[in-house]
Parts: structure tokens; sequence; C-alpha cells
């Protein structure tokens, strides 16, 4: 049935039942399983594992115990089934007697309302969406259809959400940026935070990560950005579509960012930056200057991907040329 439903050929007995997924080297008996990376094939040997999802080009140098079904692109395959048993979960329905909504909100058909939410008045909620207990949905804020906020989301006054998003837990979507104004006195005014948030379709933002609302205006995540946990984007900040970010990066405010870039975990941008379209910036970057479309970044502060390579060559080599220098030194003294 499973090689059927993916187009697929079995090798070894067709008849073996699964009634669970596994890693491939924590394989139990009952278990099905796939290996995409080629570093793991040592344990497709000694998996326990009853069905072991593999590509067609793959040819085992030894026995495997497992039944093996051969695919064109096991990637795709396993996602296939990660869909289809995540749609046959059971699915959050109905509103809580618990959850406060006003009478000046709208909600949706087909909505999940958990206990403790709270839903505020001019708040429109789409259909389909899931807001689970303890979420805050301020004035005004719109929630798109099927969008799923998950416990704790907080989400300020005058905000917006598009369809099909996902929201982790804790997440603070529209606090006020960062703005405050020294005096001479040493101690700051703070500048009011007019503006909001504004979230496209199909968009992911992890747990724990906070998007500040614009001063004037709108800080905007496109359509298809996913963004990991624990992330920090500033007041003003443009995200371009479908651009993704690992965990603990973080934007300073009026920076923009394009389309289809990829922002490794703990980088840095600095405010008033622009990052072209399909920039690449390695873990742990700092950029404080503009980068061109389609460039690579390493390194704080950041370099080209290849002069960043080149000088971390001479870097670790520093402590021997030192010691080569100081001998020198030394037989010149002499």
């Amino acid at each position: 049935m499973i090689a059927g439903l993916l187009g697929g050929t079995v090798v070894g007995d067709k008849d073996t039942a699964v009634h669970t997924v596994s890693s491939i080297e924590g394989g139990k008996p009952g278990s099905l399983t796939y290996l995409t990376n080629p570093k793991y094939e040592q344990y497709i040997y000694t998996t326990e594992a009853s069905i072991v999802l593999v590509n067609e080009s793959f040819e085992p140098t030894a026995e495997v115990k497992a039944t093996l079904i051969k695919l064109p692109d096991v990637g795709v395959a396993v996602l296939k089934l990660l869909e289809m048993y995540n749609a046959m979960k059971p699915q959050k329905k109905g509103i809580s007697k618990m959850a406060s909504i006003s009478e000046k909100a709208t909600v949706g058909e087909d909505c999940y309302v958990g206990d403790f939410a709270v839903i505020e008045a001019g708040a429109v909620v789409g259909d389909g969406a899931k807001i689970y207990p303890q979420v805050y949905v301020g004035d005004g804020v719109k929630i798109g259809a099927g969008t799923t906020l998950y416990p704790g989301v907080k989400i300020y006054e005058g905000c917006s959400v598009g369809a099909n998003c996902i929201i982790h837990a804790g997440a603070v979507i529209g606090a006020d940026g960062f703005g405050f104004l020294p005096k001479p006195d040493g101690t700051f005014d703070k500048i009011p935070q007019l503006g909001n948030v504004v979230i496209e379709d199909n968009v992911e933002i992890g747990a724990n990560t906070c998007i500040d609302r614009a001063k004037t205006d709108s800080t905007i995540i496109r359509k298809g950005v996913k963004l990991d946990n624990l992330i920090q984007i500033g007041h003003n900040v443009e995200i371009g579509e479908n651009t993704v970010s690992s965990a603990q990066m973080g934007i300073a405010g009026t920076s923009k960012v394009g389309h289809n870039c990829f922002l490794a975990g703990q980088v840095g941008i600095a405010d008033h930056v622009k990052i072209g379209n399909c920039v690449k910036i390695g873990s742990k970057s700092g950029i404080d200057k503009d980068v061109p479309d389609g460039e690579i970044r390493f390194g704080s502060p950041a370099l080209p991907g290849i002069n960043y390579h080149r000088s971390f060559a001479v870097f670790k080599e520093l402590p021997d040329l030192r010691r080569r220098v100081a001998a020198l030194e030394k037989e010149i003294n002499k």
C-alpha cells in the first residue's frame, strides 16, 4: 500500500506491515524509516525498522534485513507521508466557554478558540483559524483563514496576519519598536510607535520570536517567510518573500532583506542596511553594510564568501606565524 501511494518499487517482503515511524538509527520492528543522507547509510545494515525508503540509485553493500521501497526522490516521499499523517490527526474544533471574545469581534466559521484566549473588539478571525489557549488577539487585529496561533501568542492592536500562517508558542507580534530619544540629563524620552506589523500569507514564525511594530507605517513580513525560534525583528524592517532564517537572528530597525535569502543562526544585521535578493549569510555573521543581490557573506564584520575563507586560512595560521617571527627576531638580535 505504501509503495503504491508513493509510486515506489518494493525490494523484499511485499506483505511487511508498519504502524509507526522512526529514525533509521533508532528503528524498531513495525516502524518505517528512510535514508536520505549518505552518511547514515551504515545504519541501514543494522536498523530494526521493518521498512526503509531509499532512492532508486541506492545499492546496498551488505545484507539489509528490512524491506526496501525504492523511490525517485525519498525527500519528497517522506514529506508526502508526513503530510498525510498530520492530516489524519484529530483536529481542534469549537469555541471554549472560557474564552473571552468581544461582542465587536468577528470569528469565522469552523474556528477553534481555546481556554482563556482573548479576542478584543474589532478583531477579525478568518474561517478555519485555530486560536490556542492563552492567545491574545488585540483590538482591530486581522487573522487570515486557516492560520494557527499556538498557546501564548500575543498580537498587539492593529496588526495583521495573513492566511495559512503558523505562529508558535510565545511569539509576540507588534510590541513597541525600540525607540528612545536621549535627553541632556542622561534620561530618555520614549518615541511613540504608531505603526503596525503586517504578516502576509503562508508565513511560519518560531517560538518566542518577537516582531516589533513600526514607528510609522508597517513592519512587513512578506509571504512564504520562515522564521525560526528566538528571533528579533526591529521596527520598520521588511523581509522579502520566501526568505528563511535560523534561530537567534536579529535585525535592527528600518533594515530591508530581499526575497529568497537565507540567514543562518545568530546573524546580526545593523539598522538601515539593505540586503539584496537571494543572499546567503553564514552563522554568527555581523552585517553593517548593504549586500548586493546573490552575494554570500561570512564573519563579523562580514566579508564576501571567498575573501572570508582566504582570510580564515591566514588567521588560523597566526599562532605558528607568531612563533616563527619570534624565532627570527631572536636570531636577528644575536
